[in-house]
């Protein structure tokens, strides 16, 4: 019989599956407070750690769309703060979410996306709040 926390780590990995994406950081003049429709946004975690992401694939996250989308203080900006998530948390969410927008299409097998259990239950908090 399974533990509960190995069951909740394979249902997450479930989830979060296939290879890390390499990402580097745009340049900084594409995050210039002039730019209005920057090609990327920047992600705050509750550590201050900044990370940066894709405007289009953020806007593929339910939660950051309506962020990005909506009449709120973070489409005017491009940047979202995650005060509840930390860096390290955010960080493994932002490369599942180009591992997922790289292959949402696929018809190719797909490589596991691997989660270490300790990791496991901030990160589903993490998937839960995003709806990703």
């Amino acid at each position: 019989c399974k533990s509960s926390q190995s069951i909740t780590h394979s249902i997450i990995a479930a989830t979060f599956r296939a290879a890390l994406l390499s990402f580097r950081p745009p340049p900084a003049s594409i995050m210039d407070d002039d730019n209005e429709e920057s090609p990327y946004i920047k992600l705050i975690s509750a550590e201050n750690c900044e990370i940066f992401l894709s405007r289009r694939i953020a806007l593929q996250v339910e939660t950051m769309r309506v962020m990005l989308e909506g009449n709120f203080r973070e489409s005017e900006e491009g940047v979202i703060r995650f005060p509840d998530m930390s860096a390290s948390a955010l960080e493994k969410v932002v490369k599942y979410l180009h591992y997922k927008y790289r292959y949402v299409d696929s018809n190719a097998r797909i490589p596991e996306f691997s989660i270490d259990p300790e990791e496991s239950l901030e990160l589903l908090v993490a998937a839960s709040y995003l709806n990703c």
